[in-house]
């Protein structure tokens, strides 16, 4: 696996920003960002430390399909980190074999730092080969969004 890192200025507070990027308040500050995915994209759980969360979306033919994650840390408006253990096939959760083995136990990982009313947010994520180019060319896109709904 490759190691991608993004960063983001925002004109927000770090608290506003990660409510935004998690969704805390309002879900659908998730999804507006993450819609650069996916325009299905979603969660199912919870963003407590230890938790398990579903990152989900429905592919072109409408199949449900996504990530199976666990929260490894939860530091409110300052750092939360993903790992991703399995991916989801239809209703059913893989989390063995070839497919899930190329990236078992890749992170995620979002840091907020606040200067002066302004945050910069860091995401950090491991991704496999298959995956650079999308990864380099949507992040930076869905980061636009989370900086365009945090400010407002």
């Amino acid at each position: 696996m490759k190691k991608l890192k993004f960063k983001k200025e925002i004109n927000a507070s770090a608290q506003k920003v990660y409510e935004t990027m998690l969704g805390l308040k309002n879900k659908k500050t998730y999804e507006y960002w993450t819609a650069t995915f996916n325009p299905t994209s979603t969660y199912e759980g919870s963003w407590n430390k230890g938790s398990k969360i579903l990152f989900v979306g429905v592919d072109e033919n409408g199949k449900k399909g996504g990530m199976v994650s666990e929260i490894a840390e939860h530091k409110p408006a300052n750092f939360v980190s993903i790992r991703h253990y399995g991916f989801l096939d239809g209703d059913t959760e893989v989390t063995t074999g070839e497919q899930v083995e190329k990236w078992a136990d890749g992170y995620e990982n979002y840091s907020f730092k606040e200067n002066s009313g302004i945050t910069t947010v860091t995401v950090e994520m491991d991704a496999i080969e298959e995956y650079l180019d999308f990864f380099n060319k949507t992040y930076p896109e869905a980061l636009d969004r989370l900086k365009e709904i945090s400010e407002q």
